[in-house]
């Protein structure tokens, strides 16, 4: 009698090309572990999975009720005064009747003699009055113009050394100088002498007024 036994599939050696990727994958597997080690990434992920979590305990809040409303105010009580009827005004008593005294004497007429009038006497007039001068007046300028402004030495005359005496004439209206004519003087002065005595503060009435003045110009 023959005993059958049971197929069994053979292998045969072990396949090259599957050791080969093995192999490959080990390397691979030991050179990302490396390089995880020396940059530092293992490290960082070991601290996020060992960072503790923080929990957040949220509060409940809790709104109060609303106060009571005030209590309403106390009725102000208003005092009556009673009233007082007016009395009746008194009846009307009339005035006794007064009889005047007979008069027994008649009146003594008096005569009051005038005295004549006073003669009026007649002031002589007056004397007629100056004739008003012609012409604007005439003045000191320290005595029309008490602030006064100096004039300025001028570029031109101190680079040629230019030197002389200014004669000026102001006509003074409403506290203000309002014309300057210059009556003699270098022309290189002429026209500082002018802007300094339009800056004249002066004291003058009703109508115009004339006022003379020297500058003198020195180069030191």
């Amino acid at each position: 009698m023959t005993e059958t036994l049971p197929h069994r599939p053979t292998y045969g050696g072990a396949n090259p090309r599957r050791r080969a990727i093995g192999w490959v994958a080990v390397v691979v597997l030991h050179a990302i572990i490396l390089w995880a080690l020396v940059t530092g990434t293992a490290r960082k992920g070991l601290e996020l999975i060992k960072k503790p979590l923080e929990a957040v305990v949220i509060q409940e809040v809790i709104i109060p009720p609303p106060p009571p409303p005030p209590p309403p105010p106390p009725k102000k009580i208003e005092k009556v005064e009673p009233r007082v009827e007016k009395a009746p005004p008194p009846p009307f008593v009339p005035p006794p009747e007064v009889t005047p005294p007979a008069q027994t004497n008649a009146p003594v007429i008096q005569s009051v003699q005038t005295p004549p009038p006073t003669p009026a006497v007649i002031a002589p007039p007056p004397p007629p009055a100056p004739p008003a001068p012609v012409g604007p007046r005439r003045t000191e300028m320290a005595v029309a113009c008490p602030t006064q402004v100096k004039p300025e030495m001028p570029r031109a005359a101190l680079k040629d050394h230019v030197e002389g005496v200014v004669v000026a004439r102001a006509v003074i209206r409403d506290g203000a100088v309002r014309e300057v004519t210059i009556l003699s003087g270098p022309r290189v002065f002429h026209s500082a002498v002018r802007d300094a005595m339009m800056q004249y503060r002066c004291i003058s009435d009703s109508g115009d007024v004339t006022a003379t003045q020297e500058f003198g110009f020195k180069v030191d």
